[in-house]
Order: structure tokens, then sequence, then C-alpha cells
């Protein structure tokens, strides 16, 4: 089979089209044919060495497909099964062997593409916005990225939940696009002051949370965003790491919360999962969710989309698929 292998951390000119074998299923696994595989910052921190993997490695935390074979001791699925998991490596490939505590069924009439579009962001934007700052009614959120993959859906989770919601993007196209998603205002920061139209929106009263995934050139200006208690997550860092933070700014600011979370830890059990993955999946088949793919590569062409994504130039989510 075809993978995308990394022997030397760096650019994309380290991803590697290359031949290895078919994993073989061990016991608790599948081997699941991959029809597609999103493409996600964390692949890049990995790639260029952000994020430690042993060497050589397969990037990829993402993806869909269907079930060829099962390893012993596997119950509940069977070959055939349509599936999608996230948070195991290794989905820039024709075929994964998965550990089937991973994985979640797909409904019929959900395309494996959009599926494989989902998992990752899809399940971020569901923490995010139900269990890291839990949105209500009358909530207001900034959203940076808000025209990205995850930015997208935590707008439309956001707004679904009944918060109001701000979102910063670099132009006017992304800005319409997230106003399709629900948007209530858009700032570019481009041309504009976040932080200075933040405080026109809310009076100078602030915002309850901020979700930044965008880190070094957001975080400190952020922070002046916030209400007081309000909380900053960061859960990303496309523009680079944030640096060291007194913890007395916090204070400050007006006690403010800071947290940096994970997918890891809100999927770690299998009611969790269950939980996210169903209401994600549930609300793409129901149409109340929208998944929305920019562009599709071939797994040969992975160096182009990894220099796409990087240049933070796309709206909605890039997916590779094998052929």
């Amino acid at each position: 089979m075809k993978a995308i292998l990394v022997h030397h951390t760096g650019g994309p000119e380290e991803l590697n089209y290359e031949e290895v074998d078919i994993p073989k299923p061990a016991p608790g696994q599948a081997l699941v044919k991959i029809a597609a595989s999103g493409v996600n910052f964390i692949d890049v921190y990995q790639r260029t060495g952000l994020y430690k993997l042993p060497i050589p490695f397969t990037l990829g935390q993402e993806a869909a497909g269907v079930i060829e074979a099962l390893g012993e001791g596997v119950t509940g699925f069977a070959a055939g099964d349509r599936v999608a998991y996230t948070s195991v490596v290794g989905a820039y490939a024709e075929y994964a062997a998965v550990p089937t505590k991973m994985l979640v069924k797909v409904p019929e009439g959900i395309d494996l593409t959009v599926a494989a579009g989902a998992m990752l962001q899809g399940m971020t934007a569901h923490y995010l916005t139900h269990s890291t700052f839990p949105l209500k009614k009358g909530d207001t959120a900034l959203v940076h990225a808000a025209a990205g993959g995850a930015g997208l859906l935590i707008v439309q989770m956001a707004k679904a939940l009944g918060a109001k919601v701000i979102g910063t993007m670099s132009t006017e196209a992304k800005a319409a696009t997230a106003r399709k998603a629900g948007a209530d205002e858009t700032i570019l920061y481009t041309t504009q002051d976040f932080e200075a139209e933040v405080k026109r929106i809310t009076d100078g009263k602030g915002v309850d949370v901020v979700y930044d995934s965008v880190g070094a050139t957001t975080f400190l200006k952020s922070i002046n965003c916030l209400r007081p208690r309000g909380m900053m997550v960061t859960f990303g860092q496309s523009s680079g790491p944030v640096g060291p933070i007194d913890p007395l700014l916090l204070s400050q600011r007006g006690s403010l919360f800071l947290t940096r979370p994970t997918l890891a830890f809100h999927i770690a059990t299998p009611e969790e999962l269950a939980w996210r993955a169903g209401d994600l999946l549930n609300g793409i088949a129901s149409g109340k969710l929208n998944i929305h793919i920019e562009k599709t590569y071939k797994l040969a062409n992975v160096q182009q989309a990894h220099r796409d994504l990087e240049s933070r130039k796309t709206t909605g989510k890039l997916v590779l698929t094998p052929q």
C-alpha cells in the first residue's frame, strides 16, 4: 500500500509518498481501508518536530473508511462496516490498523469524505463549546480563525447553544463564510484592531470566552477582550507558540481563567467518545451541522495540502484521498 512517511522533521518536502506493507490488525484492532483522511494543524506540528514522534512515522490523526478485517477479540464491529476515527496517528495511508475502541460507525447518508473531515475538528468544537466553557444563551464568544475548519464548527455549535459569536478572519470572503455559518459579527484582523472592535461590539464589557487556535499573534490581545472572570481557551498555535505567561496577568485583567485543552482527554472513555461523535454525526446527518470541505487532494499531493494549510488562506477543511 501507499503511505506518507516522515524520515526527517522539517518542511512539507519531508512528506514522502512510499510503498509499505499493509498492517495486520492486532487483538482489539480493525484493519480499515481508508477512503479519506483529514489534514490538521497537529499534523504540521508533528511534521516540523514541534510535537515529537518516533522517526520514521506516518502522519494523520483522522480518517474514515471501511473495515476489511478484524483482530482477535473484537466485538461490535464487522467487516464491511463504515467507520471513522481520530486521535490515532497514521491516517495518511491507504490502510490503517486502528484500535476498535477509537472507532465509531458512520451513519448511512454521510459521505465518508465528510466523516473523515469532521472527526477531529468536529469533536474539538464539541468539547470546547459543551465542556471547556459550556456555552448558554446570553453568552458571547470570540472565535479566532472563524472561517477555518474548526472555527466554522465552533460557530455553528455556539449558535445552536444560544450564544452570540464574534469571529475574526483575514478576508471579506472568509467573513462571508463565517456569517453564513452563523457568526453575528466579523472582524478582519488584517485591517482592523480586533481588540478595539470587540470592546466596541460589547460596549466595553468584553466577551465571556475566547476560543483561540492562532496562538502567538492573538493571545495577549485576546486576554484583553475578556470580561472579568472570563475564560481564555487556547487550543492551537497556527501563528506560533505562546510565550511564557506570568499568572499575575490573569489577576490583573480580572481574575481570568486560562486553559490549554486537548481532544484526547475529552474522548478518553467509550461513553464520552460515543456522546461527542454521536452529537457530531447525527448533527451532520440531520443537516443541522455543515462540514465545509474546501479541497480534496490525492494522497500523493500531500505536500501541497500542507503548504495550503500553512498559508492560512484556506477556509473549511482539507482532505486527502488515496486515489
